[in-house]
This record gives structure tokens, sequence and C-alpha cells, in this order.
């Protein structure tokens, strides 16, 4: 099996077993988080997301525009 398959198919039983979040998986992967998405739905892998994922992705968003506002001298 390819290293890249085999990422794959890793990042895919974590994610599926929740012990990391898709953003992860996907990184574990060596992909992007929508091609991810894309591979669970063609295996009709469910998205567990919930209000503790939902709260992470804001705290993300939240630290990328400070940083992105900061960051930029103008």
């Amino acid at each position: 099996m390819p290293p890249a398959r085999a990422r794959l198919h890793f990042a895919i039983g974590a994610f599926v077993s929740e012990e990391v979040t898709l953003g992860q998986a996907a990184e574990m992967a060596g992909i992007s988080q929508t091609e991810l998405m894309a591979v669970l739905a063609k295996r009709r892998i469910p998205l567990h997301y919930d209000s503790s994922d939902f709260a992470d992705d804001l705290k993300t968003i939240s630290l990328l525009s400070t940083k992105s506002t900061h960051g930029h001298h103008q």
C-alpha cells in the first residue's frame, strides 16, 4: 500500500473513532478538509460535528482574524 493511501486510511480510522477532528485527520492524511470530506462522503462515513467542535472552530477563526489584522502593516 502506498504511504499516502496508508496515511489516509489511518486518518479516517482515527476520525471515525473520534480520536481526532476532521481538521486533524485531514492534516494527518496530507489533504485538505474539503478533500477528506469528499472521501468520507464517497465512503458514506458521516461527519460528527458537535458544539465542542463549533467552539474550537470559533476560537480558531478568532485567532486567525486577530493574526491577519495585526499581521498587516499599511
